[in-house]
């Protein structure tokens, strides 16, 4: 069964979006963004909200910017093909290799598990994380922890009274002060 990782770039105060709607502090170093690119490689499919859909629409033309590195012609390659999933209320259609959800996210997620495939199922995004999490649907927790304090918005870990425990799988800290952990779900 393919499992469900849960990834993102998030403040060392526990967020992924400041209070005033801004990320900017998140934008990765060459050495962080090699760890997205590789990180990306192991998905099968990714599951986002509409935020964070429009956000990286920017990548579906990327292609076409002459000022594009090795690094982002990589990342292009790699993340245009891949099939999204993207849960929106407002929106009627969505563009490249995207579609919009037809179900619930736990229904998807189930959907999706009984597939065939090896790579991971990836959410990127609190609201379609939390409503896993509700569910017991995520297997391993990846944070890409920035030195940084926002000082509140959006948190990367839904506020729901249950407890989780975690296995530590790995720390790692980029020469920027950025720190990955991975942990996986103990259950």
């Amino acid at each position: 069964m393919r499992s469900v990782t849960y990834s993102m770039n998030v403040s060392l105060d526990g967020y992924i979006v400041g209070p005033d709607g801004r990320f900017d502090w998140s934008e990765p170093d060459p050495e962080v963004f090699r760890y997205w690119i590789d990180e990306i490689r192991g998905v099968d499919v990714h599951l986002m909200g509409r935020r964070l859909y429009e956000t990286m629409l920017y990548w579906e033309d990327a292609d076409q910017d002459a000022m594009q590195d090795e690094a982002d012609r990589e990342w292009t390659s790699l993340w245009n093909p891949l099939p999204k999933v993207v849960f929106s209320t407002t929106l009627s259609e969505v563009r490249g290799s995207a579609r919009l959800a037809s179900g619930g996210v736990a229904e998807e997620i189930e959907r999706l598990r009984a597939e065939p495939g090896e790579g991971e199922i990836a959410i990127g995004g609190a609201d379609i994380a939390a409503q896993a999490a509700a569910h017991d649907l995520i297997d391993e927790y990846r944070t890409v922890a920035y030195p940084v304090l926002v000082g509140g918005g959006t948190p990367y870990f839904a506020r729901a009274e249950r407890r989780v425990d975690l296995e530590l799988l790995e720390t790692r800290t980029f020469a920027s002060g950025v720190v990955l952990t991975r942990h996986r779900v103990t259950r």
